[in-house]
């Protein structure tokens, strides 16, 4: 089942014992704590992690130097690339050449010493595309985190925050199954067993 922000943030509410919102708009302070705190821990827990349904890939495209522009405008050979308006948390950059071996992110560009580039990133995405666990683990780190404005209760805090890492884990895990492994082919030690 998918679902939007709004239902991922009144079931975080149902969650700590207030009352679930159907708006961000509504006259609550459930209401406008849920505005103003979900899109950072949403894009903070897309950030936290690689992970494989959020990754996306793009070429850049180059920015030229803007006229009196000094400090952001690179002067050692390197290019300054726009990053994508989704862009969250990078991955790799590579060039025709294979990865680009150093690079700078500035405010929302890349600066390297390359003619093209592709990233590979964390993009933001649209909550209904997220897989059910990391809905879950969303859910509790909402909760965990509107818990102390909402109730004032520190120990009820702290134990959402423990319960928000384990849902955190096991998403990083179901996330990290969604490949096949790495395999081991080529290493000395097993050679050498024969």
């Amino acid at each position: 089942m998918a679902l939007s922000d709004v239902a991922l943030c009144a079931r975080a509410l149902v969650m700590i014992g207030t009352a679930p919102i159907s708006s961000f708009e509504e006259d609550s302070a459930e209401a406008e704590i849920a505005r103003m705190l979900y899109p950072v821990i949403r894009d903070g827990m897309l950030a936290g992690y690689p992970w494989r349904f959020a990754a996306r890939g793009a070429w850049l495209a180059r920015l030229s130097p803007q006229v009196g522009e000094t400090s952001a405008a690179p002067n050692d050979g390197s290019n300054l690339f726009a990053l994508p308006g989704d862009f969250i948390r990078l991955l790799s950059l590579e060039t025709d050449g294979g990865k680009v071996p150093r690079f700078e992110l500035r405010d929302r560009a890349v600066m390297c010493d390359a003619n093209d580039a592709f990233l590979t990133y964390v993009g933001r995405l649209a909550e209904a595309r997220f897989p059910a666990w990391f809905d879950l683990a969303l859910i509790a780190r909402l909760a965990a985190e509107f818990c102390l404005p909402l109730t004032e209760s520190n120990s009820r805090a702290d134990y959402l925050f423990k319960r928000s890492e384990d849902q955190f884990r096991q998403a990083r895990l179901a996330d990290a199954q969604q490949s096949t492994p790495h395999a081991i082919d080529d290493f000395s030690l097993i050679a050498a067993r024969g």
